[in-house]
């Protein structure tokens, strides 16, 4: 335990390179800045037991660890109570802290942030599974060490933690004693306003006994009312002799000894958990044992060997995933930190699912979601489909409460998955947003036939799979009905699809297609199992009380399911009514991350037409096989404009639709949107545990958006593009046992199969026949120019003035910056990017920011004045020659196509300038700032253009080079076209380099 080193000349530790290594995912800091998001990045899990990546040293607020098994369950309390409505929440709870090793020099405890932290640096290495931090920290006395961990959570043991150790000293003579200890667990975290995190918990943990001797320590804990037990327990190996350590609620032992510059001491300290079912009928000091037994096992083999076991579990499953992006080293680690995330926090036993956040923190309450089926186990069916299964074992699992909850909500047969649950049981107690979610059972339906499809594991679905989806297809007959009003089409009724910010309508789309989905299937596997297996599925049929014409009902539902297209936009409607409602005006959020849920009524967002997330864009995404790219094109247009992707789980959606229908920038920027959510922290609440789904969607935005791979009952289906930042890039596809490489570069697609003898698959509807060790090249498609559809032809167009039809922005800029100089305001280099677009007033404001004074309301009108007459004296100057190239063409165009053509800018002066232009008699009519009492980004000034031309904002066209332009274009509900770059301009239905390269022909109508 105690070695001598020799100190180099500069006593310096190691410092990061330049380079970006892609399986080492570090970050350095000065101070504790980001702890709590750090913490949940660098976290360890196995799928049973998470670690946090607190300090061992000291006990931070955010430090956690947890048992996919141990949770509280707490009631309910509602000042009105309905029936069906959730009874209790069950919440994932902090368990005893077994990481914690306290310092003291000389008798006097260390406390970290009394001294200075001169070089901290955390590592993890995705490669080996391993997480390493080191701290050269000074002390008040003005003592240097050096303090470094390494951990692991062993994927081959059920819930254990391995922690190497190490202290030196730099410049410190004297004592050193090391407090290694268990701690009880914190309390779990209270909501507050926020419902993505924690809840009030009633009861929880409470230590019922601790005990501790020379070899090893432990402490058993007991929940309140779910009926849990836990115990923990901790052993040392290269340890001198130790003292023992109890307290109340802490046990452990101390270490101690004599340090002198250059040398340190190293501790292996190993902890294991051991846990019961709720209710199970077991004393705690059985319990104990077991946990004891564990951890001395554990402690027998040893950190190397550990290490090395844990480095070979990694490489099969990193030679799986064959996950690699040439040309950009930095998305490459963070693909693999997010797929190391999803990967480590899925439970391998099928005792448990994967939490919104994983075993990395308290946020959303260690409850599954949808989003486990839809999002995590595809990227675990890739690589690693015994994970998948397990998934899904979970689900069969829990079907029993999931019966309950059906009845519970009225239905008298089949089965409804709770919305969000540990136990199985309905946790949500916002029923809107939470159990009119009905469309959990498509997902899991979804899953299940994707996992069947992939492995081919067929006794899966014999022995748990065909009861699942036979139960929860019965729930579908019940919500919905064959509406006499509508052809007898089969229309569901009071449900709230993916998107929370629109909840209890009719006819939600993505939930009507994916149970029409999930009814085909259900008809086709009773079909199936009926012919190929009649015993298993008679055994069945008596199980469940199956009769023999729910499938003919199952099949009838489906093709009769509604899903209709929107006559005026040519896109399906995401329910009855969305389409009728206004949109949410644009409102300046001040830059805050906090999503619409925390600032709105709930009342307000479903009154408007916003998305919270992906909801018929994921419908298309999933189940949009049979659906046209032009019609995803247009529903992709529509609804980007209304999508606000306050969830995490939307951009990796959008980027998949994007790259389907060609435009792969597009989906090349939503990708990197989901790829760093929790890098770049930019939803505010990693801290809480990072999202899981969101790292799994990136996943999917490479392998199903830039790779195209779809899965289809015989064989998979690829149709690979490549994003321009990337030279190439590559993923790994278990497929019925055998593994494919896909590798894409400026060359082509080519398909290697690794393991197995012949593998069938697509390539942009080539059928491709591969042989084991063997790889087919083909070239990828010419990336041909996809148009922009809109739903029907246009009736008129409507054009910006400065920046579109003649450089006046310049002017606009020069005038201004002749103003400030003259009352002495500095103005920034980029002001002129500000100023676009923006009214003469609200200029004047910009400018003013930096003002040495305050300028009252005469002498802001005298000021806006003289700046206009600098204005005036130059666009008196201007002529014909002063259009834009191309102006002139593309507003002939127009007119020679027979549309209505109006102008709308923010320009008092406009009419004169189109005068001086020579076009004015071009315009059909004209919109300046003297005739509205808003500017843009607010939608009056296009609105009234459209109201001169007599034609519906939404037959119209925009045309602006400002972000606030387009916002009030999209806001009056017109589509919109940017003059510009995708930087500025990317919410515009298209943007171009500059009007020169406007055509209406490229833009395709429905």
């Amino acid at each position: 335990m105690h070695e001598a080193t020799t100190p180099d000349a500069s006593d310096a530790l190691e410092t990061q390179t330049a380079s970006i290594d892609p399986w080492q995912f570090v970050r350095r800091r000065s101070d504790r800045a980001g702890f709590a998001q750090d913490e949940s990045l660098f976290a360890l899990a196995n799928g049973h037991l998470g670690v946090r990546a607190g300090l061992e040293e000291d006990r931070g607020a955010s430090h956690g660890s947890f048992l996919s098994g141990v949770w509280e369950r707490t009631p309910i309390e509602y000042h009105e109570r309905f029936p069906g409505f959730a009874r209790t929440t069950d919440t994932r709870l902090p368990i005893a802290d077994g990481i914690g090793i306290a310092l003291e020099l000389n008798g006097e405890a260390v406390d970290l942030d009394a001294g200075e932290w001169l070089d901290f640096e955390r590592r993890l290495d995705l490669r080996h599974g391993r997480y390493h931090r080191r701290l050269r920290w000074r002390s008040p006395q003005g003592a240097t060490l050096e303090i470094e961990s390494e951990r692991l959570v062993p994927l081959q043991h059920r819930a254990a933690l391995a922690i190497r150790y190490r202290v030196r000293s730099v410049d410190f003579t004297g004592t050193l004693t090391l407090r290694s200890q268990l701690k009880s667990a914190r309390d779990a975290a209270e909501q507050g306003d926020d419902p993505r995190f924690g809840t009030r918990v009633e009861g929880g943990l409470r230590v019922t006994d601790l005990g501790v001797h020379e070899a090893s320590a432990w402490l058993t804990q007991r929940t309140t009312h779910s009926d849990i037990q836990l115990a923990c327990a901790q052993c040392h190996r290269n340890a001198d002799e130790a003292q023992l350590d109890q307290g109340a609620e802490t046990v452990g032992q101390t270490f101690t000894h004599h340090l002198a510059p250059g040398e340190a001491v190293t501790l292996e300290k190993y902890v294991a958990y051991a846990w019961t079912r709720p209710g199970e009928n077991v004393e705690a000091s059985e319990l104990a044992d077991r946990a004891i037994a564990d951890v001395e096992a554990v402690a027998a083999e040893g950190y190397d060997a550990l290490c090395q076991v844990q480095s070979d579990q990694m490489q099969r499953f990193w030679d799986a995933a064959d996950l690699a992006i040439d040309g950009d080293p930095a998305t490459e680690q963070a693909l693999r930190l997010n797929l190391f995330h999803v990967f480590q926090s899925t439970c391998r036993d099928g005792s448990a699912s994967v939490a919104a956040k994983g075993l990395t923190g308290e946020g959303y309450e260690g409850h599954y979601f949808w989003d486990a089926e839809v999002f995590m186990l595809p990227a675990m069916l890739a690589s690693a489909p015994a994970l998948a299964r397990s998934m899904l074992e979970y689900r069969h699992s829990v079907l029993e409460p999931a019966r309950r909850h059906a009845r519970e909500m009225n239905h008298p047969r089949g089965a409804l998955f709770a919305w969000r649950t540990i136990s199985g049981d309905e946790s949500s107690a916002y029923f809107p947003s939470g159990s009119a979610q009905y469309h959990i059972n498509a997902a899991v339906a979804w899953a299940l036939r994707a996992y069947v499809e992939t492995t081919g594991d067929e006794a899966f679905l014999i022995d748990c799979g065909a009861e699942m989806l036979f139960e929860t297809a019965r729930v579908w007959l019940d919500v919905g009905h064959h509406d006499p009003r509508r052809g007898h089409a089969f229309c569901i009724a009071a449900i709230t699809g993916p998107d929370e910010y629109t909840a209890l309508v009719d006819n939600n789309h993505y939930t009507n297609r994916m149970a029409q989905r999930h009814l085909r299937y259900a008809a086709e596997v009773a079909g199936w199992l009926a012919e190929n297996h009649p015993d298993a599925h008679a055994a069945l049929a008596a199980r469940i009380d199956l009769r023999e014409d729910e499938a003919g009902q199952w099949r009838r539902a489906a093709d009769a399911m509604y899903l209709p297209v929107d006559e005026a936009t040519g896109v399906f409607p995401q329910d009855d009514t969305f389409l009728d409602k206004p949109r949410l005006p644009h409102r300046d959020d001040g830059g805050e991350k906090h999503p619409l849920l925390l600032r709105m009524h709930p009342l307000t967002l479903y009154r408007h037409q916003v998305c919270k997330q992906a909801d018929v864009v994921l419908a298309l995404v999933l189940a949009g096989e049979h659906v046209d790219r032009i019609a995803k094109r247009r529903n992709l247009e529509y609804y980007e404009a209304v999508t606000v992707h306050d969830s995490t789980l939307s951009a990796s959606t959008f980027s998949v639709l994007a790259a389907d229908v060609g435009d792969v920038e597009k989906a090349h920027r939503y990708f990197l949107d989901t790829l760093r959510v929790d890098l770049d922290d930019s939803h505010g609440n990693a801290a809480h545990g990072v999202h899981l789904a969101a790292m799994a969607g990136s996943w999917q935005a490479l392998a199903w958006g830039f790779g195209g791979l779809r899965l289809h009952a015989d064989h998979p289906i690829l149709a690979p593009r490549l994003p321009n930042a990337w030279n190439g890039y590559r993923f790994g596809l278990t497929w019925h046992g055998a593994r494919l490489r896909v590798a894409v570069d400026a060359h082509g697609a080519h398909y290697t199969l690794i393991e197995g003898d012949r593998l069938r698959i697509e390539h942009h509807g080539e059928t491709l026949d591969l042989r084991g060790n063997h790889t087919v090249s083909r070239p990828l498609p010419a990336a041909a120019p996809a148009p922009t559809v809109f739903p029907r032809r246009f009736e008129a167009v409507v054009f910006d003035l400065d920046g579109v039809i003649a450089d006046t922005a310049g002017v606009h800029e020069a005038a201004w910056r002749r103003l400030a100089a003259e009352i002495d305001v500095p103005l920034a280099d980029d002001i002129g990017e500000r100023l676009k677009g923006v009214d003469r007033r609200a200029s004047l404001d910009i400018v003013l920011e930096q003002a040495p004074r305050a300028f009252d309301d005469a002498e802001r009108e005298a000021l806006a004045a003289r700046k206009n007459g600098y204005y005036r004296e130059r666009i008196e100057q201007f002529g014909p020659q002063d259009l834009l190239p191309g102006a002139r063409e593309a507003i002939a165009s127009v007119r020679a196509a027979g549309l209505g053509i109006a102008l709308a800018s923010a320009s008092r002066n406009a009419p004169l300038l189109l005068e001086r232009l020579g076009i004015a008699d071009l315009f059909d009519h004209v919109v300046d700032a003297n005739r509205i009492r808003h500017s843009k980004p607010d939608p009056e000034i296009f609105l009234a253009a459209a109201a001169g031309l007599g034609v519906a904002p939404s037959a119209c066209l925009g045309i602006e080079d400002a972000a606030a332009g387009v916002a009030s274009i999209r806001a009056a509900g017109m589509c919109a076209v940017g003059i510009g770059s995708y930087e500025t301009l990317g919410d515009a239905d298209a943007v171009l380099p500059s009007i020169a390269a406007f055509d209406l022909g490229a833009f395709a109508t429905l």
